[in-house]
């Protein structure tokens, strides 16, 4: 009588701890009972039907998936190779595990499809400048689709953009050669610029012949210098007298030209 009662106790004891099951926090346990689903365990302490309950627990805590560097194409038919990040949790355990077969799977081949697709639709330079803007198109997308599934897409962020060796060459050129385009804009803009103050200067000195004269001379002594630093060119410079009396003559001349204009101009009022 008494292994027998001894026996039984030991079973209840075996029964009673069977029947415990504790889910941590950041868990849930979903219950089937002969292979069809009973309920959700959530945190805590619970009870189950030893030998005749199975209990499959799922992680709802974020997760990472990484994902591995993807070829795609521009709209303007560029080959490019992107990579990126998406975090993710299960809102709801039941769906996540009946809903879809290999979750983790699915999840990796959708963005993979939506990052081609997304990428698709944009130029080169609208790719490169606007990985934002790709982040949010792709999260719209994937957590719109990832609803049925039970599972709640946080973020997902491209982490790297790769382009060919030839085409970064090419780009850094046509950068560069912007650049010159650029500067020397600005270098024309700056002596225009120059031009115009030295010629309103000019108009409120009463010996502007003089002072043109002189920059005349510079400029002609500085070029005739540089030039002649080179050894494989020969020119022949005027004379700076002949220079000089021609840029007189030239002066003279408009003011003569003036004064002639001016004379006409009374005449025809007598």
């Amino acid at each position: 009588m008494e292994p027998l009662l001894a026996a039984f106790v030991l079973s209840l004891i075996g029964y009673v701890f069977g029947s415990v099951k504790i889910i941590n926090q950041g868990t849930e346990g979903l219950v089937e009972r002969f292979g069809q689903y009973r309920r959700t365990l959530k945190p805590g302490l619970n009870v189950v039907i030893p030998l005749i309950d199975t209990v499959l627990v799922e992680s709802t805590r974020e997760q990472l998936l990484d994902i591995d560097p993807q070829s795609a194409i521009t709209r303007d038919n560029v080959s490019l190779t992107v990579d990126a990040v998406m975090y993710w949790k299960i809102l709801d355990v039941q769906k996540a595990y009946y809903a879809i077969e290999d979750l983790v799977a699915a999840l990796e081949n959708l963005v993979i499809t939506t990052l081609r697709s997304e990428i698709g639709k944009m130029d080169l330079r609208e790719t490169i400048s606007s990985r934002t803007k790709i982040n949010q198109a792709l999260l719209h997308e994937l957590d719109e689709a990832t609803e049925t599934w039970g599972v709640k897409v946080i973020r997902v962020e491209v982490q790297g953009i790769q382009l060919s060796e030839e085409l970064r060459a090419a780009l850094e050129k046509e950068r560069t050669a912007e650049s010159l385009r650029k500067a020397q804009i600005s270098e024309t803009e700056g002596v225009v610029e120059s031009i115009q103050r030295l010629s309103r200067a000019l108009q409120t000195q009463p010996n502007s012949d003089a002072v043109l004269k002189y920059l005349f001379m510079k400029d002609y002594v500085n070029a005739n210098a540089k030039l002649g630093e080179s050894n494989n060119s020969k020119i022949i410079f005027m004379d700076p007298k002949a220079l000089t009396e021609t840029v007189s003559e030239l002066i003279a001349g408009s003011e003569g030209g003036e004064g002639i204009m001016q004379n006409n101009t009374d005449d025809g009022q007598g």
